[in-house]
């Protein structure tokens, strides 16, 4: 089996993934009705913008929390009972509005209430994966649950534009429901391998400063931590910038915008499908300098394109690029979290990406009102550029640069043979 596809022999995985797939799909078709619904309900746009925001803050609120209580509890059961909250943080909605008492604050509440099961389920679904799957296969968890994200965030929304005005938003809002509840009978039945007690180096404790002790006493993790940094400070750009790019400098219309996501989308799709495999084959070792300076070189070259559809095309290499590279930070932090603080470092790391994504928004944000949207990331691919090349160093730069050759003498030598055995 392909390397990428690898971790779908796992029985227990391969449903999970499924099931998680299909909802992922609605929870994105759940969010676009969510939106939907806020405008029936003639509120003004600034409550409208808090749905995205509402979603988002659990996560800086509960993820550590989130971390610490999946190391401390069964984490089957956590996944069941968070499953069970999502449930009926989505079957609320459907609740609120048969009594005919919707109103944009309960949206929100029950946006957060969902937004706080995805930060709880979290740091635990990840944990669990090393149960399910080997750790060798653990590059291929992340190759699929990067093209679950980037399939469901295509169709999901897509499906729910095309569903709302034929069927309303209940329904949508009632399958959400249904399917966070089929993950809890496929759950069910896996049955948990125990845990010797002695595995566990460290007794868990409800506190940030546990989590800091467990990251300075992992090195290769601390390393871990400040590339996920990078990468979201910088990876925030394209949503920040490129939507502004199209829409004012570009004067893109409203499925022209919805083109320029699913570009990305499908980037990221073909990556994982095609690209990832033999990319880790051709440059192991330096699979994230190559994908991150792709990204840079994409932030450079963006600000010149004028035509749509290179702006597209550029948009699917960004895609790609940040599949390789969120594919491989993952698998390298799984790697190294020790299996008794997994929930825990796991909630760390997603909580520095989550709050770098959200300083480099404001931060291309800002550059974007005081020099434009093509200067700011014209400012990024620079800044990007630079960090790579900082963090990756001149002895792996020229290594890198050797694969390179490397690889073009092979092409150049079978060119040769072809050319010596053709037909005179």
């Amino acid at each position: 089996m392909n390397s990428s596809w690898a971790a779908l022999r796992h029985p227990i995985f391969r449903s999970l993934w499924i099931v998680s797939a299909i909802s992922s799909t609605c929870v994105s078709a759940h969010y676009n009705a969510a939106t939907f619904l806020m405008d029936t309900q003639a509120c003004p746009s600034f409550l409208i913008s808090l749905i995205s925001i509402t979603a988002a803050l659990p996560f800086f609120l509960f993820t550590i929390p989130a971390g610490i209580l999946a190391d401390r509890v069964n984490r089957k059961k956590l996944l069941c009972a968070i499953n069970l909250w999502l449930a009926a943080g989505a079957f609320a909605l459907v609740l609120f509005s048969w009594l005919s008492v919707l109103s944009p604050c309960l949206i929100l509440f029950c946006v957060f209430l969902i937004g706080a099961g995805f930060a709880f389920n979290a740091p635990v679904s990840t944990a669990i994966v090393a149960q399910l799957v080997p750790k060798t296969e653990l590059a291929s968890v992340a190759t699929l649950n990067g093209l679950q994200f980037n399939i469901s965030g295509i169709v999901g929304p897509a499906l729910g534009g095309l569903l709302i005005p034929v069927i309303g938003v209940n329904p949508i809002f009632t399958a959400n429901a249904a399917c966070f509840l089929v993950v809890v009978l496929v759950l069910r039945r896996w049955k948990q391998p125990v845990e010797p007690s002695d595995d566990r180096s460290e007794e868990p404790r409800p506190s940030f400063g546990a989590v800091v002790r467990c990251v300075r006493a992992t090195p290769r993790l601390q390393v871990i931590m400040a590339r996920n940094f990078e990468f979201s400070l910088f990876m925030s750009a394209i949503p920040a910038i490129a939507p502004v790019i199209g829409l004012k400098g570009l004067h893109f219309n409203s499925s022209e915008l919805g083109l320029l996501f699913a570009s990305m989308g499908a980037g990221s799709v073909i990556a994982a499908l095609f690209i990832l495999s033999w990319v880790r084959k051709l440059f192991a070792g330096h699979v994230l300098t190559l994908s991150n300076s792709v990204i840079a070189l994409i932030y450079l070259l963006i600000p010149l394109i004028q035509e749509p559809s290179f702006f597209f095309l550029a948009a699917a290499f960004a895609g790609a690029g940040w599949t390789v590279s969120a594919s491989e930070l993952w698998a390298a932090g799984q790697q190294a979290i020790p299996d008794w603080a997994r929930g825990r470092l796991t909630a760390a790391i997603i909580t520095i990406s989550q709050g770098a994504t959200v300083a480099g928004g404001v931060i291309w944000s800002g550059l974007v009102v005081m020099g434009g949207a093509n200067n700011a990331l014209l400012e990024a691919g620079v800044l990007f550029s630079i960090t790579v090349l900082l963090t990756t160093g001149s002895g792996r730069v020229k290594r890198f640069a050797g694969r390179f050759a490397r690889i073009k003498a092979v092409f150049s030598l079978r060119n040769s043979q072809v050319i010596e055995v053709a037909p005179a």
